[in-house]
């Protein structure tokens, strides 16, 4: 059984997997990636070359004869370094600035793949995945674990592999030019700073995931209670809400305390390191300097040397920080794409293709087939029990009983968001679980209970029924869905926003929204479930015509608890628990003086 949401690392290692999952993203563009390498490595270069112009600058300057080199030619000399050092920090800019341009355009082009890829992945899963999924907590994941591969990217290409091959060419310097002590100082703090940052990062990492958990729960809450704003106000539950999601911000205030403990702890011990490695370092230099083996330009380049090399090192602990807290991130987006959907197309699945309504004067090509279908979602809980029916082609079905006895699960049965757990559904004696899934939904429209609309235009909401429909056919569906007359009624027309999930609409205008697309859509097999439970009678009648009007010529099925408006189905199935216990037309029904004709008397008595 599926876990209420995706699954989450709990382990204290990071999935360095991720790195290969990134890079065939990257070396799309291999030569835009090679120029910004090269200008990486040439700008480390000019970095490293810097602090030997300062070196020279100074020892021209501290010579013993530079009073006469005031007024000699030789005056051009230090002015030439000067010059020198300017041109080398120009180039460092430049070159830093085409590297960052270069491999800026590869990074946001792997997060718009990576990121479209997702998506596409997210609707490819299966009903029982977004049913049990946390959309907050989601989208939060999403959003960070895509400005993880953002920060990830960017730093480890120009952060990280700059500075270590800096640290090599200072090292080697060092070694070559000053003797071993200065090398060792500087590569045994270096290693000892990474050393204590792993450490500290690896044992900090918890703290970044309970921070991220508390932030995602957080923000589950507050999405959820905002969509359910008017529940949280007809029952007058907004202090409960607002305790609730304090609780939550309760928690993430916690987990960031702990985080920003740890944080001052793996700060101060690199600062610790930073310190004792700087004046080590001078400390020899002045020593050598003061027993004439160096030169005041020898002192000034170490200097400069280290004060170089540990900016970037101080900065490398933040971006080791960051890139484990990316990684973090990034599992749950990349776990995203870990996913299976419990309903997959076969490697040979076939396309359904039916003969559209209007092509030629016969009936419907749809026959649909319930041969001996059970299913359950849990084991323990059987819905469908050898459900055994036939719907003839061009035939209108309604399907009628108590909550609870498999009537909308038939539906979901029927567009396969459910793989039946016995017998077959068949389609014109297809196998729907032998055909694509995208082609068997392409021939099925269905007017929903529960109509949810996108925060969009009245007009963009009908024409999702056809997304290529022109403004004429989208009138015109409007027009058969009853709906013109509460469009022209509306100040901004086809244009008017409907508000998120259609918040704005009535129950009824939302249901004559959905009848349009599905007249839009054209589909040869048409479903209506609960079609008209939110019309009054009036509108009813008119809906009812409209979907008369189109039913024509196709198959049709009715998932009806108003009565009256299947009074004129070719066939109605009566069920309970799972199973049909009657059927036959409206008036052979009710002469069977059974289930179908008690709820019929019923109806009839309150109205």
């Amino acid at each position: 059984m599926r876990r209420s949401s995706y699954p989450e690392h709990e382990v204290n290692t990071i999935n360095w997997q991720a790195f290969k999952l990134i890079l065939p993203y990257l070396f799309e563009y291999k030569k835009r990636i090679a120029v910004a390498m090269l200008c990486l490595v040439l700008t480390k270069v000019a970095s490293v070359y810097l602090p030997f112009i300062l070196k020279d600058i100074v020892d021209t300057l501290d010579t013993n004869d530079n009073k006469d080199l005031a007024s000699s030619a030789l005056a051009i000399v230090p002015l030439g370094l000067v010059l020198a050092y300017g041109l080398v920090r120009l180039s460092i800019v430049v070159l830093a600035e085409i590297r960052d341009t270069l491999f800026g355009r590869v990074t946001e082009r792997a997060i718009r793949r990576i990121g479209l890829k997702v998506f596409r992945h997210l609707h490819q899963l299966d009903l029982d995945f977004h049913l049990n999924r946390q959309t907050g907590g989601l989208s939060r994941d999403i959003d960070r674990g895509t400005s993880g591969i953002n920060f990830l990217m960017r730093f480890m290409v120009f952060n990280i592999v700059p500075t270590l091959l800096e640290i090599v060419m200072v090292v080697t310097i060092l070694f070559v030019n000053y003797g071993i002590w200065f090398a060792l100082i500087t590569l045994g703090s270096i290693l000892t700073y990474i050393a204590y940052s792993v450490y500290a990062t690896e044992l900090r990492t918890r703290y970044v995931r309970e921070a991220n958990k508390a932030d995602s729960s957080s923000n589950t809450r507050a999405i959820d209670s905002l969509l359910n704003y008017e529940t949280v106000k007809y029952f007058t539950n907004e202090e409960y809400e607002a305790q609730a999601y304090d609780q939550q911000l309760a928690s993430w205030e916690q987990a960031k305390i702990k985080n920003r403990l740890s944080l001052f702890a793996l700060n101060g011990g690199q600062a610790l390191i930073i310190a004792i490695a700087m004046t080590s370092m001078l400390a020899l230099a002045a020593v050598k300097v003061s027993e004439g083996h160096m030169s005041l330009g020898d002192f000034v380049l170490i200097n400069a040397f280290m004060m170089q090399l540990f900016m970037p090192l101080n900065f490398l602990g933040f971006v080791y920080r960051e890139i484990k807290g990316s990684l973090a991130n990034i599992e749950n987006l990349f776990s995203l794409l870990g996913q299976t959907a419990k309903i997959s197309d076969r490697d040979n699945a076939s396309e359904l293709l039916l003969n559209q309504p209007g092509t030629n004067h016969d009936a419907s090509q749809a026959t649909i087939c319930f041969d001996n279908v059970s299913f359950s979602y849990e084991v323990k809980r059987p819905i469908i029990n050898e459900l055994s029916f036939m719907i003839k082609a061009g035939q209108k079905v309604a399907i009628v009983g108590q909550s609870g006895s498999g009537k909308s699960t038939l539906v979901k049965l029927l567009f396969r968001f459910y793989e039946v757990t016995g017998g077959e559904i068949r389609i014109n004696e297809q196998n729907i679980s032998d055909v694509s899934q995208h082609s068997l939904r392409k021939q099925i429209g269905i007017v929903p209970q529960d109509t949810v609309l996108f925060n969009d235009t009245l007009f963009n909401n009908v024409q999702y029924g056809c997304i290529t429909a022109t403004k004429e056919q989208v009138l015109k569906a409007i027009e058969m869905a009853h709906l013109a007359d509460f469009v022209a009624s509306l100040p901004d027309g086809l244009e008017t926003k409907v508000g998120e999930r259609g918040l704005k609409l009535s129950g009824g205008e939302k249901q004559r929204v959905a009848i349009a697309r599905t007249i839009l859509k054209n589909p040869q097999i048409l479903v209506f479930d609960e079609a008209t439970s939110s019309l009054d009678s009036h509108s009813e009648q008119a809906i009812l015509k409209a979907i008369n009007d189109v039913a024509k010529n196709r198959t049709s099925v009715v998932i009806a608890h108003r009565l009256s408006t299947i009074v004129d189905s070719d066939n109605i199935l009566v069920m309970a628990k799972g199973a049909i216990v009657e059927q036959g037309t409206h008036q052979q029904l009710l002469a069977m003086q059974g289930q179908y004709s008690k709820m019929w008397r019923l109806q009839q008595s309150e109205t």
